[in-house]
């Protein structure tokens, strides 16, 4: 894979074109052996991915501690490593919270956005993950608490920033509205927007993206498989997290189709067609394996003839102002 970088904004962090999303090895929805997910990190390393992406959330520390230990055998100045803050861990001996996350540490993750606690959230992340420092530091899922990030996580983050001990700042969510409004009023570098600039759905193409070339804030995309809908467009397929509502089962099926005749695979494509807008830095896929993370690394290296995209826009699942990759070359530009 081409090691090619792109920078974050004004910042100085300069990330692959393909991340690695450590979720999956926080266990996930399913348990990862301890071995797996150190094998998923090392291939990464060795498909030519050098941005790894984590979060407190994530199996309630777990998939940190697991991102460092396997991290610690590579060169720490050619990582990139992203984590969150807005969610403290605490001590909770209770049933676990029904959050997607199993077989987890006895911690309960808590919502706060205040400054202190932004400062001892990433304290405790570096703590788990064995770092002294971290690239960059989203807010994390500030969906219902806009009004406490803006007061207390973002003014950490910014000193944070002043004081190098973290390079870029940012905000990760699920939806673009709120996260237009942190660009325009959090002084942050990027964005990490999952799910809503994708093959499937490009609602972000309304106000976050042309928002981010205009103020020169980059866009992480996460979330490109729909959350699994573009991977296996069937209907037990998931959507955000939930069955797949038929109607969006049926255009993925579109999709697939039409990459079909031409002989790509609606995984591939789904992977590259982000990264045609200027706004998208890079776009991050979660893995549990090596095997994932391999077969992510070669998709995503797959070449798509150009007449794809004209017969997606064709079909109508493509607008006509929606940026569609060019050349191979123009990609790693």
């Amino acid at each position: 894979m081409d090691h090619a970088r792109v920078r974050l904004g004004s910042s100085a962090v300069e990330v692959t074109r393909l991340g690695f999303g450590a979720g999956p090895i926080g266990n996930l929805f399913a348990a990862v052996a301890e071995a797996d997910a150190a094998a998923a990190v090392d291939a990464a390393w060795r498909c030519g991915l050098r941005f790894f992406d984590t979060a407190p959330l994530y199996g309630h520390g777990l998939s940190e501690r697991r991102l460092g230990e396997a991290l610690r055998a590579h060169p720490r100045d050619e990582l990139v490593v992203a984590t969150k803050v807005g969610r403290l861990l605490v001590p909770d001996d209770g049933p676990p919270p029904d959050d997607g996350f199993v077989a987890s540490p006895p911690l309960r993750p808590v919502f706060d956005f205040s400054y202190d606690a932004t400062l001892r959230s990433l304290d405790a992340s570096l703590e788990r993950l064995g770092l002294d420092r971290v690239d960059v530091l989203h807010v994390h899922d500030p969906d219902d608490h806009a009004e406490d990030a803006l007061r207390g996580a973002f003014p950490a983050l910014r000193r944070l920033r002043a004081q190098r001990v973290v390079r870029a700042i940012g905000a990760g969510m699920n939806q673009s509205a709120l996260l237009a409004r942190f660009v325009r009023e959090a002084e942050i570098d990027c964005v990490l927007l999952a799910g809503r600039y994708t093959l499937l759905e490009q609602s972000a193409l309304a106000d976050l993206l042309p928002l981010c070339v205009e103020r020169g804030v980059s866009v992480i995309a996460g979330g490109v498989f729909n959350s699994g809908l573009l991977a296996d467009p069937s209907p037990r397929a998931t959507y955000n997290y939930h069955p797949a509502p038929p109607e969006l089962v049926e255009r993925a099926r579109r999709l697939a189709a039409i990459c079909a005749r031409h002989d790509v695979d609606l995984k591939a494509a789904a992977l590259r067609f982000p990264l045609a807008h200027p706004a998208v830095a890079c776009v991050l896929t979660g893995a549990r394996s090596a095997a994932e993370v391999e077969e992510n690394a070669r998709l995503f290296a797959t070449p798509i003839p150009l007449a794809l995209w004209d017969d997606l826009r064709g079909a109508a699942v493509l607008g006509d102002d929606t940026p569609t990759p060019g050349a191979a070359s123009e990609l790693y530009a």
